[in-house]
């Protein structure tokens, strides 16, 4: 068999079981599963700059290329889908100033 059928064959692999894996997780379990998944993607971006060493021909460099565009979209998606999770979690009321609290207090 030849290397490209055994790539070929792997990578539809692995796209079927991301799918069903992914497929399983509930809707209340997507968000933190994603914002704690940035640690990977960002092993995706250490795997393009160890490709790129070893790009030869010009097909290699446009596929490295978008390997490191969609991994860094991978990455800085991750960070954004985080932080709106955690906006979420704030309180929407102002914190109290040390004023406030006394005045507060004096008003008891």
């Amino acid at each position: 068999m030849s290397p490209l059928v055994v790539s070929i064959t792997l990578f539809v692999l692995a796209l079927l079981i991301g799918v069903e894996v992914i497929g399983k997780v509930p809707a209340t379990l997507h968000t933190p599963l994603m914002s704690g998944a940035n640690s990977i993607h960002g092993i995706v971006i250490v795997g393009v700059v160890i490709v790129a060493a070893e790009a030869n021909s010009p097909l290699a460099y446009v596929f490295v290329f978008l390997a490191a565009i969609l991994g860094t979209m991978n990455v800085v998606g991750g960070y954004v889908v985080t932080d709106r999770m955690l906006e979420m979690f704030k309180s929407s009321k102002p914190a109290k100033t040390s004023d406030e609290d006394k005045r507060e207090e004096a008003d008891k």
